[in-house]
This record gives structure tokens, sequence and C-alpha cells, in this order.
């Protein structure tokens, strides 16, 4: 889905050194920060809505970043993150520095 086919123009050099800003986020932290976007209320988060998260969050490109948060914790590859992958999308966001 959004991994291999839709987003193959988008290169890693163009973006690699737009680091987030530095946050003081810990996980239940995160966690309450990403689930406030759920705005429909139906329990997953889409892309539209990670990448207003990750645009609260600081990201320097919000939608690429959603992008990549779906191809990272979005096992079951529904377009979606679930509140059962939502360890998941916090894990790969404390990776990438968005946590103490």
């Amino acid at each position: 889905m959004f991994c291999s086919t839709t987003y193959k123009n988008i290169s890693y050099k163009s973006v690699q050194n737009h680091s987030p800003k530095p946050a003081v986020y810990d996980k239940e932290k995160l966690k309450s920060v990403i689930r406030r976007y759920d705005t429909d209320g139906d329990g997953n988060l889409s892309r539209k809505e990670l990448k207003k998260a990750f645009k609260e969050l600081g990201a320097t490109a919000p939608g690429w970043r959603a992008i990549r948060a779906l191809c990272h914790a979005d096992k079951n590859r529904d377009g979606f993150i679930s509140e059962e992958e939502l360890a998941n999308l916090v894990h790969y966001a404390a990776q990438r520095g968005y946590v103490l």
C-alpha cells in the first residue's frame, strides 16, 4: 500500500536532515496526544489523522512521517492504526525522538 507503491518518488535523503524538534513526551503522554486525533471516533487513526498528530508533535514533514508511521505500525495493512497497533506507533515515534 503506501510503503511500496504510492510514494516511490519520495527520497529518504531529501528529508533525512529534517529531524523532529526535541520533545519532552513520555510514552503515555504521546499515546494521549495521538489518540486525540481520532477525530471521527472510530477507534482507528487514518493517514490524515496521523498527519495532524505528527504536525502537533513538531514533525518537519508530517505527511511523510504519517506515511512512514503507517508502514511501520500498521501490521494488518488496512491503512489505519487500530488500538491494538497503537503500541507499534508509539514505539516508532519513540525511535524517531518524540519521547524522552
